[in-house]
């Protein structure tokens, strides 16, 4: 496998393990060039899976592993569309991304994400199609769309119901409340929690502790425990749509947009 540098993200293979490290200012925000990295990643990934064990996600920003879309790139593209068109672009964005997730989710790797600071919305998403989260203590969950009038899009709820109780699920999902890496381990969310700034040593010596046993057996147990929703993700897009369509969606979108303030999302 052939190590990357793009603008948003790089990867490379390191004693069996290849290392997605995020480093798209200010916070990892996905929009259409990180995408595309992201589709460039998981095509790569296909073809190492002869070469490699485990897959390690991570960010390089101090700030946290990923704030989720990049809602203003999303508003201004569906502004300078013709009104007839707004949609299929917007459908045609979230299907890409779904592939990627759903790529990711299906890999026979053991895939892990080393997440600290904010693990928001389509991040905290994209750490849900890992197999393993390993959380630093300051690490923080949220899905901020609700704010905005909106669900996730990425693939959280089907998800985030297939790996947790319903009652914690409603909860994020409906008050668009955070929750931190103690509590989040204590529901299972979690696998483990470390001390600050130390998610990705854990979780290199966690690939390293899988590198020990039978790959295909690995793989063959991951395809039994975890069930990818296929329909449900289908129906995610579609009621997303139908809500960003609303005119007090639009207007909180544009209000979003127009904030002064470098992260908006936090809550």
């Amino acid at each position: 496998m052939k190590s990357f540098k793009g603008n948003t993200l790089s990867w490379e293979l390191v004693d069996g393990a290849v290392e997605l490290a995020l480093h798209r200012q200010p916070n990892n925000e996905i929009g259409s060039a990180t995408l595309e990295e992201l589709e460039r990643f998981v095509e790569a990934l296909q073809a190492a899976e002869g070469q490699a064990h485990a897959v390690i996600l991570h960010s390089t920003l101090k700030s946290g592993f990923c704030a989720g879309a990049d809602l203003r790139e999303l508003y201004r593209r569906m502004q300078e569309l013709p009104q007839a068109e707004r949609m299929a672009g917007l459908r045609d964005f979230l299907q890409r991304i779904h592939t990627v997730m759903n790529a990711l989710d299906a890999s026979p790797l053991t895939t892990i994400a080393a997440v600290h600071g904010v693990t928001f919305g389509g991040g905290f998403e994209l750490a849900l199609a890992c197999d393993l989260i390993i959380a630093d203590k300051m690490a923080r969950f949220c899905f901020p769309e609700l704010r905005l009038g909106l669900i996730p899009a990425f693939g959280g709820i089907p998800r985030l119901k297939r790996d947790l109780g319903n009652a914690l699920v409603r909860d994020l999902l409906l008050t668009g409340r955070s929750i931190n890496a103690t509590r989040a381990h204590a529901v299972g969310l979690v696998s483990q929690v470390t001390a600050e700034g130390q998610a990705l040593k854990v979780a290199r010596a966690t690939a390293a502790q899988i590198k020990k046993f039978d790959r295909q057996t690995s793989a063959a147990a991951k395809k039994f425990i975890k069930p990818i929703p296929y329909e449900e993700l289908k129906q995610e897009i579609e009621i997303f749509c139908d809500l960003f369509t609303r005119p007090a969606v639009e207007a909180g979108l544009r209000k979003f947009v127009e904030s002064t303030d470098a992260m908006p999302y936090l809550p």
